[in-house]
């Protein structure tokens, strides 16, 4: 299909601004882009095709840019976090041994058997989501120890979701994985060493005037060879764009390098790769397959369950579960790898996208009764303070 399928999916990521444009209690962007792809996908009229190659490649980009953007999301640099760090491990660690345990036991009784896949989706928490609504509030107690929660929460279900779907040598991937790990430690050093240096100084400041794109390139490069890392040893590129992001969010400012980033990722690869998703997802067999109904109401309710008596056993309110529960980058991690290793059905890979829809709803209640009264933020790097 080729540019006109392009041009198709770059007009259907525009619904997710405008339907995100309706009021307070619209969707974030993504659900619009995901909804466009169904529509022109297999569910709908099967316009746009999973297997074109020119929107695959397209979409894996974007689904390292995605990840890139959570990373971004990290807040490494907030000094409030110190003290709160090991209470936030502390419920995460629950979370996380509470999800493993309802993984098991659930997973006999869902389309999709698998414990471990099932343990990080329950366990996951969506930083890119929640934490810009933490941010916008008081940082008192309950806001920081569940923005450390998250924040942790975050790194490790990402970091763990390779080795859980991995279907080549785990050795092999964790090796790519501690490369890929080592690479966004390099690429803190070359960035925190760069600012000091009269000449990269003067090579920046030229580029800001002409035009030249100096840091958007070497960002560009440094992604890409991570994520050649990641697929060299079987390690997913979501580690890859994760590893990256957080190392520029270790930097801090300047913020040029990830405002570049963000922009070409959400102008332009990230909504192709939430259309192509979309496109993907089999959206009439999920309401025709109990099983798979089954599947998107355990993932979700057992997510909101979680993570409610993990935050009271921690003597947080109620709305920092619900918060915390928020879904998005690991379960769309979920669905395209699986989907690409034959892993998971397109009805399963619908049925983990629509419990995200239900984690999303939690996520705007709790932040209501944190005390937010704004819309749930789009996947947009938080701006430098």
């Amino acid at each position: 299909m080729g540019y006109g399928a392009l041009a198709l999916v770059i007009a259907a990521g525009l619904v997710g601004p405008l339907v995100a444009a309706v009021g307070r209690f619209a969707p974030p962007v993504v659900v619009g882009e995901l909804a466009a792809g169904v529509v022109l996908g297999r569910t709908g009229l099967d316009w746009v095709h999973g297997s074109d190659p020119l929107l695959s490649g397209l979409a894996s980009i974007g689904f390292v840019l995605l990840m890139f953007v959570v990373g971004t999301h990290l807040p490494v640099r907030d000094p409030n976090l110190r003290a709160a760090a090991a209470r936030g491990a502390g419920v995460a660690a629950t979370v996380g041994a509470a999800a493993a345990i309802v993984g098991v036991a659930l997973a006999p009784t869902v389309s999709l058997h698998r414990p471990a896949v099932l343990a990080v989706l329950i366990a996951a928490s969506s930083g890119a989501v929640a934490l810009p609504v933490l941010q916008s509030l008081p940082a008192d107690r309950t806001v920081v120890v569940t923005t450390a929660w998250i924040a942790l929460a975050d790194v490790a279900t990402v970091l763990t979701l390779p080795f859980v779907l991995a279907v080549g040598s785990v050795p092999r991937a964790l090796l790519g994985g501690v490369l890929v790990l080592l690479s966004g430690a390099a690429l803190y050093v070359a960035l925190s060493s760069a600012r000091d240096s009269p000449a990269v100084r003067r090579l920046r400041h030229l580029s800001h005037d002409r035009g030249w794109g100096v840091d958007l390139r070497v960002s560009l490069l440094a992604l890409f060879v991570a994520a050649w890392i990641a697929t060299r040893f079987g390690t997913s590129i979501l580690v890859a764009g994760f590893a990256m992001g957080a190392a520029v969010a270790f930097v801090g400012e300047p913020r040029r390098v990830a405002q570049q980033l963000v922009g070409l990722g959400e102008g332009f690869a990230i909504p192709v790769f939430f259309v192509h998703l979309g496109a993907q997802l089999d959206l009439r067999g999920l309401l025709h397959s109990p099983s798979a109904l089954r599947l998107a109401v355990v993932i979700a309710a057992a997510s909101l369950v979680v993570h409610v008596l993990a935050s009271l056993a921690w003597r947080l309110p109620v709305a920092s579960g619900l918060l915390s529960s928020a879904q998005l980058g690991v379960p769309s991690a979920v669905a395209t790898i699986g989907l690409q290793t034959k892993q998971l059905t397109a009805t399963d890979a619908a049925a983990v996208m629509a419990s995200v829809l239900v984690t999303l709803a939690a996520c705007a209640l709790g932040a209501a009764l944190l005390g937010n009264r704004g819309q749930l933020p789009d996947l947009t790097a938080p701006h430098p303070t």
